[in-house]
């Protein structure tokens, strides 16, 4: 039984396996929306039972979920510690949390945590091929990713101080931090506004890093696309020389037997 059932909840090679998927993202979707629907001031005080009524029959849902799945699973104290665990647990916290939270003086803190239901889309990612792509070209571009991060900051922070010893307290650039505040506004071509320079040398800093603002975001873009690119080139074996073969190929590339994909 608990085999049976982990085929349907973890996989999706048979018709129930897939129905339960179907089933489950549309009440991810409902939830979400429902939550999204009653953070309206004008709609969810109208609505309070309505809304707290639905609330916990999702949450009773995702909670019978959340136990099949560590019920059914070979490990549970791998899933229980894994990231979807974590999401899963995330998604149904919340609603448990604001009943050990009543009273008009805990009212803001049992919003912020109700808020947290939110997390029931990132349950969606685990339906989506392409967004489990998208996760493993972030993880094997996370070690360059990290290492450009580092070099933004060490420039943001280098930016930063010139303009703090160019412009000075007197123009708004109070200390190294609030420079370097207006680095990353000015790095990232957001560009408030609330602090500019007015020195000529600070305006030729600022030029130089909008120019710099351009380079670095289209450095990460073409980091994660390559990985992409990588990870989407799925390789199929040929069932007769078990050549490798690219995962659009018909006929094996080296014996010309067809490939069943």
């Amino acid at each position: 039984m608990r085999q049976k059932l982990y085929r349907i909840i973890f996989e999706t090679d048979t018709k129930a396996g897939r129905l339960f998927d179907v089933v489950l993202l549309w009440l991810i979707l409902i939830s979400v929306t429902i939550v999204v629907i009653e953070s309206i001031p004008e709609i969810g005080l109208l609505y309070v039972f309505e809304f707290h009524s639905i609330e916990w029959v999702f949450t009773i849902l995702f909670t019978i979920e959340y136990a099949l799945r560590i019920w059914s699973s070979p490990k549970p104290k791998r899933y229980i510690f894994s990231a979807w665990g974590f999401i899963d647990l995330f998604s149904i916290l919340p609603t448990y949390l604001s009943l050990a939270l009543p009273g008009y003086h805990y009212l803001l803190v049992v919003r912020i945590f109700r808020l947290l239901r939110v997390f029931r889309i990132l349950k969606l990612v685990r339906f989506s091929q392409e967004a489990l792509i998208l996760v493993r070209a972030m993880k094997a571009s996370s070690y360059k990713i990290g290492v450009f991060l580092f070099s933004v900051i060490t420039t943001i922070t280098l930016l930063g101080t010139l303009m703090y010893v160019i412009e000075g307290g007197s123009n708004g650039y109070t200390s190294i931090p609030q420079s370097i505040y207006w680095a990353i506004v000015t790095v990232t071509t957001v560009g408030y506004g609330d602090i500019v320079p007015l020195t000529v040398a600070g305006k030729i800093l600022s030029s130089i890093s909008m120019i710099i603002g351009y380079a670095i975001i289209a450095v990460p873009t073409g980091i994660i696309t390559v990985e992409l690119s990588r990870t989407s080139k799925i390789d199929l074996s040929c069932p007769s020389c078990k050549a490798l073969n690219q995962s659009n190929a018909v006929y094996c590339s080296q014996c010309g037997k067809k490939i069943e994909p």
